[in-house]
């Protein structure tokens, strides 16, 4: 009985300690289960940190390089408003000079137009004469630059210049007392010529203008009228 009780203490103990060694490794390996879990929570939390971080890095690039193309834009949209500004500001100072210039001109043109009035003339011509007309000088060469800026061939110039050599000699002083005809054109009265300017007792382009406007109506061309004269003694 006592061998009996024996065996079967033995084999129950090897039973415990079988028993105890399987619930040792059952939690043995709960362990390494859950340490696995941990380590690969841990490497999943890394992992997405480096996500996150490659995500903000991707992030400042793009707000950087917005930042810059901003820049360069408000850089662009700069030089171009000076360049608008510059060119406006050229412009104005351009039409402020023009402007100032004919100021200056129509000053001088009027101060010479007075000394003349005050002295008895002639108000001198403040025109062009050109290259066509080189070969004549005084009130001939003013004569033929305001002929041709009426209208007519260079041609006709030289009718011209006969009919007022025969009238006064290109004077525009000169008078006819017995008939009152005054200046180069010899207009009858000579205060006709007022129709013209008022200085024409005194400017010989006032006086040329007011004669080729008679010589157009009358007789069509310079030519016609000295044609004219010719033939009557007068035009």
């Amino acid at each position: 009985m006592n061998r009996l009780a024996s065996r079967v203490g033995v084999r129950v103990a090897s039973v415990g300690l079988l028993v105890a060694g399987l619930i040792a490794g059952v939690y043995l390996g709960q362990d390494h289960v859950v340490q696995a879990q941990q380590r690969s929570s841990e490497a999943s939390n890394v992992a997405q940190v480096d996500v996150d971080d490659m995500q903000l890095l991707k992030q400042r690039q793009s707000q950087h390089a917005a930042a810059r193309a901003f820049q360069r834009q408000a850089e662009g949209d700069a030089a171009e408003k000076a360049a608008v500004e510059a060119k406006a500001a050229a412009t104005k100072a351009h039409t402020l000079e023009t402007k100032a210039i004919a100021t200056k001109k129509a000053a001088a043109e009027a101060a010479a137009k007075k000394k003349a009035e005050e002295s008895g003339g002639p108000v001198a011509y403040t025109g062009e004469i050109p290259s066509s007309c080189s070969e004549y000088s005084g009130t001939r060469g003013v004569g033929c630059a305001l002929m041709l800026d009426a209208g007519f061939g260079l041609d006709q110039f030289p009718c011209l210049d006969k009919l007022f050599k025969k009238e006064s000699g290109w004077n525009y002083r000169a008078e006819n007392r017995s008939s009152g005809a005054y200046g180069i054109p010899q207009a009858l009265p000579g205060s006709k010529m007022a129709s013209v300017a008022a200085d024409w007792k005194t400017n010989p382009a006032t006086q040329i203008k007011w004669g080729l406007g008679y010589i157009e109506g009358r007789y069509d061309t310079p030519c016609g009228a000295w044609s004219h004269s010719q033939s009557t003694g007068w035009y």
